[in-house]
């Protein structure tokens, strides 16, 4: 007779099963399992006990279970239904080891590359669409692009106005403040200038859309992924690229690089006022400077990375939009999802960009 004392639980799974091994099992006789003694039983244990009959049985034992307790009969049955083949349930999760990080990984990377690969898949419907309608001009919906430019610029005005001529003030006093240590005060309105015309302007803009913008084509489009109004379009037949993304792309379009200028022009009247203020610089003093400091290019830069930078905001709002599917639940997801990438692709498109124009040397 074997006699089960004790807890039997995951916690003491690893001490029961070194003591179960350590045991001479008998062959070819009769044992009984007395299971009277144990006070607390879980699935480990439970996995145990029957591994141990299952052991037994194996060497030509006749086994018996003797006083199960009515508490746990049912977990033992429970058990026994599922098989005791499988391994002992390990108590540390697989994703908490070495070998299961490593796994998570492959996993996220073969993920993202899907994902990559879906998304262009997707940027070629747009490309084929857009494609369409240049052979097709009469098809080109006007009044839904003139209604995304106010809706992505012209009501975008104030936070990209606000935040850019905070951006300026604060820039202006930064430099300002590192700069009088070496007597170079002047030269803040030269890095104040450089820094909004080329980078700054462009890209807070772009991340401003991306989260107002860019989560509004995800949220919207999901809705009527929800409510099934995109399967009712392709019904009717409708392209929902023609009707949906297209708009929504040529209004983004031509809308960020006139928000970039506007965002240009109010960080450097920002950084003026904050150089007047803190170190003396007059208006026409700074104007005369910034104008010796920068060249047509610098300005030219930012403007020719905001077409680039709507088309990534833009594809990534409407792509994750599509992909909604089953709930609400999914429609908040995909749009916190779309506009932490259309962030992300657009600092990674401006530090393509970087890259290229130092090579060009401009």
């Amino acid at each position: 007779m074997l006699r089960a004392e004790g807890n039997w639980l995951v916690a003491t799974a690893a001490e029961h099963d070194r003591d179960l091994h350590s045991l001479e099992l008998p062959r070819g006789r009769r044992v009984t399992l007395d299971l009277g003694g144990i006070e607390r039983l879980d699935t480990a244990g439970a996995w145990l006990l029957l591994r141990t009959e299952h052991d037994l049985a194996a060497r030509g034992n006749a086994v018996a279970l003797a006083n199960v307790p009515a508490s746990f009969a049912p977990l033992l049955d429970q058990v026994r239904a599922h098989g005791v083949g499988t391994p002992l349930p390990d108590p540390i999760p697989p994703h908490h080891t070495l070998l299961g990080f490593i796994a998570r990984i492959g996993e996220i990377s073969i993920a993202l590359l899907y994902r990559a690969g879906a998304m262009l898949g997707f940027g070629g419907l747009v490309a084929s669409a857009i494609g369409t309608l240049l052979r097709h001009p009469r098809r080109l919906r006007t009044i839904a692009i003139t209604v995304q430019m106010e809706q992505t610029g012209v009501n975008a005005l104030p936070i990209v106005g606000l935040l850019s001529f905070l951006i300026g003030i604060v820039f202006a006093y930064q430099g300002a403040d590192q700069l009088r240590r070496f007597g170079a005060e002047i030269y803040t309105v030269n890095l104040l200038g450089i820094a909004i015309l080329r980078e700054l302007g462009v890209l807070l803009t772009s991340i401003i859309i991306a989260g107002r913008s860019g989560s509004a084509f995800t949220a919207q489009i999901g809705t009527m992924q929800v409510n099934q109004e995109i399967d009712a379009m392709r019904t009717l037949g409708l392209d929902p690229i023609e009707v949906l993304v297209v708009p929504r792309i040529f209004g983004l379009v031509l809308t960020l690089p006139l928000l970039v200028l506007y965002a240009n022009i109010m960080g450097l009247v920002g950084g003026a006022l904050m150089a007047w203020a803190t170190i003396g610089i007059p208006i026409p003093a700074f104007l005369d400077q910034l104008r010796s400091a920068i060249t047509a290019w610098t300005f030219w830069i930012g403007i020719i990375k905001a077409p680039f930078f709507a088309t990534i905001i833009a594809l990534v709002g409407c792509y994750e939009g599509f992909n909604v599917a089953g709930s609400a639940d999914s429609v908040g997801r995909l749009t916190t999802q779309s506009v932490v990438e259309a962030i992300f692709l657009v600092i990674v498109a401006d530090s393509a960009f970087s890259i290229l124009f130092s090579l060009l040397r401009i």
